[in-house]
């Protein structure tokens, strides 16, 4: 007997003995995309004036679970990247910069708005278009996420 006989044999025989003892093979489980007690609302996307430039994403968020969180990453679809954003000051002067991981206890409201806290989403594709809709994802502490659709609006929209 060859060794690609005797293989095909041990597999089979593998095979024979799994399901003739009632069990299958583990499949992985997938968590799904909700994170307990969070929420949001009136999301939006405002595309730059200039093609090629960061579009803004803005909505309203509310977290009444029971888990102490950090929102640490997001993602939105027709993006390349995107980061939390909001305005400090450096050296006496206002700029943006990039959001630390923001906490999440029961009763957390945050407020992404213009001149705010916001998503900055780069290299956004030129399907994305005024009046269409994305999906933008929050990943929380350990994974969670939560996806949401967001409308997109041209630079001059009301926000």
């Amino acid at each position: 007997m060859n060794k690609v006989q005797l293989a095909a044999g041990l597999l089979g025989f593998s095979a024979l003995t799994l399901s003739g003892c009632g069990e299958s093979a583990p499949t992985e489980e997938v968590a799904p995309e909700a994170v307990p007690g969070l929420s949001v609302t009136d999301g939006r996307m405002v595309l730059a004036a200039v093609e090629g430039n960061p579009a803004a994403v803005y909505f309203n968020l509310a977290y009444d679970g029971d888990r102490g969180l950090a929102l640490n990453r997001v993602a939105v679809e027709g993006a390349e990247d995107a980061t939390f954003h909001q305005y400090g000051e450096m050296d006496f002067q206002v700029e943006m910069m990039e959001m630390s991981p923001s906490p999440l206890k029961k009763g957390t409201k945050l407020e992404f708005k213009p001149g705010s806290q916001h998503v900055m989403a780069t290299g956004v594709s030129p399907d994305l278009k005024p009046g269409g809709t994305t999906e933008v994802t929050l990943i929380v502490s350990g994974g969670d996420k939560l996806s949401f659709p967001v409308e997109i609006l041209a630079a001059g929209d009301a926000r």
